[in-house]
């Protein structure tokens, strides 16, 4: 019997990817943590694949995982859904992933779904929003931003 060597259980974690789908073809691209800043081309028709232009929804080893590994600024929206501030921050953070793709990523933690990672960045007020480089809090602030404050944030 061959074993395969990509399993998903406690053994043996696969590791974080998010599916893209081409523009042009419509296939499903998996791109590992370390790759969502870069740009690279469809496995099926090879066409370019532009950088992650969204927020990412993570749990803790996503968050771990894709600190870990990232190139470029890490912005995380730590919010809840009950919070209207957090839901009027959300166009906000959707901006700013657009416009910094290729430069930035940015994450959203639920802090209801993941409290034992926002009790890590001692998160006691939402929205909060973080920015990690090279896996290091380099600022943390709580409140609703204007997306051009979000940007300097990630600039600085």
């Amino acid at each position: 019997m061959r074993r395969s060597f990509l399993y998903n259980d406690d053994r043996y974690p696969m590791a974080f990817s998010v599916l893209r789908q081409c523009p042009s073809c419509g296939s499903k691209n998996r791109i590992p943590a370390r790759h969502l800043s870069d740009s690279g081309r469809c496995g099926v028709c090879k066409s370019p694949l532009p950088p992650q232009n969204e927020p990412i929804e993570v749990d803790d080893s996503a968050f771990d995982e894709i600190t870990r590994e990232a190139k470029v600024p890490v912005l995380t929206d730590f919010w809840a859904s009950w919070c209207g501030p957090c839901r009027a921050a959300a166009p906000e953070v959707q901006a700013v992933a657009k416009e910094t793709a290729g430069k930035a990523l940015v994450l959203k933690v639920n802090t209801e779904e993941h409290p034992q990672l926002s009790a890590r960045f001692g998160v006691q007020s939402i929205p909060n929003f973080v920015v990690l480089r090279d896996g290091k809090v380099v600022l943390q602030r709580p409140g609703l931003a204007p997306r051009s404050e979000m940007r300097r944030w990630l600039e600085a």
